[in-house]
């Protein structure tokens, strides 16, 4: 009996340690998944908390000829009310133009719908809240606005970045919302990663070239990922940056140090992601003095493998290093940090991109 036993415990330890050779190579892309798909749940539920409740409008038929507006709205003022007084919103991420109307009432959308014949719209809705109407349109892809009004009506044109930038950028902070990334000695990556970004979005306001550029987030909310991506596929943008922290896989404080960039291993292209992760590596650690740790490939990461425009993750630096930690929180490391990526992007520009 003690010798089946025991034979049958050997056997189940050479089966245990088969087991392990073969799963403990993939345990970081298992743990990869594991951690995108609680962070994409918990952008799911923030993002649907979020939502008003909207009913279905009808794109009324242009009276205005097509081939002079062919992506133009055209919207009715309710009386007593002048162009002056629309508001509009255009959220890039989710491609949702929000326009709202003051002194209306349900019976106005019945009576003056929306016209026009634009073939860029996904969904067309409206809401009344407290004595003003709210049309929401959902677009097909990212567009600017070019607004125009007369005594009657209020005037739409949807512009491609393309039509109003020489080049475009999407920026990336990572994380956010209940999606707090590391988290070490009370700091959140998703607070250095956004500080790091609010830091780069100085230098490219302040920049005197034609980049249009779109942020996934600039304060404290949790896009999922496929909008986080789709704001780059969208908008056919140049280059797409997302910013992140590392920390070691048990989240131990460590030695490990440095910076690296991840990068999308299936494209090829001579101008594609990899040479763009290298540019961004070497100004980054050129800026911050910090271990270039190299190029990784990135197709674990959902961001990266359904990008449709050259990519680079970028791995600042280790937050459970402790002298890399006290420099990630500190202003004046996040601004090297920025002035690192914000020369890759224009160096990326320089060479072709």
């Amino acid at each position: 009996m003690e010798e089946k036993t025991l034979k049958f415990a050997a056997v189940f330890l050479i089966l245990l340690t088969l087991t392990m050779c073969v799963v403990l190579p993939y345990f970081p892309e298992i743990h990869t998944r594991a951690v995108e798909a609680r962070e994409q749940r918990l952008a799911e539920e923030e993002f649907a908390a979020n939502q008003t409740e909207m009913n279905d409008l009808t794109l009324a038929v242009s009276d205005m000829p097509a081939e002079e507006h062919e992506s133009q709205l055209k919207l009715r003022l309710p009386e007593g009310v002048s162009g002056e007084s629309i508001q509009y919103t255009n959220d890039y991420v989710t491609q949702t133009i929000r326009i709202e109307i003051p002194g209306t009432d349900s019976a106005y959308f019945d009576s003056y719908p929306i016209m026009g014949s634009s073939n860029h719209i996904d969904t067309l809705s409206y809401a009344h809240e407290g004595g003003e109407g709210v049309i929401e349109i959902v677009m097909d892809k990212v567009y600017e606005l070019e607004t125009e009004y007369d005594d009657s009506f209020y005037y739409f044109d949807f512009l491609t970045p393309q039509e109003v930038y020489d080049k475009v950028v999407v920026i990336d902070a990572g994380h956010g919302g209940r999606a707090p990334g590391a988290t070490k000695q009370g700091v959140n990556e998703k607070d250095i990663d956004l500080a790091i970004v609010l830091q780069l979005k100085e230098l490219l306001d302040n920049n005197d070239r034609n980049i249009g550029v779109y942020y996934t987030r600039t304060d404290d909310s949790n896009p999922t990922f496929d909008q986080r991506v789709q704001l780059a596929n969208k908008s056919n943008a140049d280059l797409f940056i997302s910013i992140h922290n590392n920390s070691t896989l048990s989240g131990r404080m460590s030695s490990a140090s440095g910076t690296a960039v991840m990068y999308n291993e299936a494209d090829e292209k001579e101008l594609g992601s990899r040479r763009f992760a290298q540019i961004c590596l070497e100004e980054v650690t050129a800026k911050l003095g910090s271990r270039n740790r190299g190029l990784v490939e990135g197709d674990d990461i959902y961001i990266i493998r359904t990008s449709e425009v050259p990519v680079a993750l970028i791995e600042v630096g280790f937050m459970t290093n402790q002298e890399e930690l006290d420099l990630l929180r500190s202003e004046e490391y996040q601004k090297e940090a920025a002035a690192g990526i914000y020369q890759a992007i224009l160096r990326a520009f320089d060479e072709g991109y």
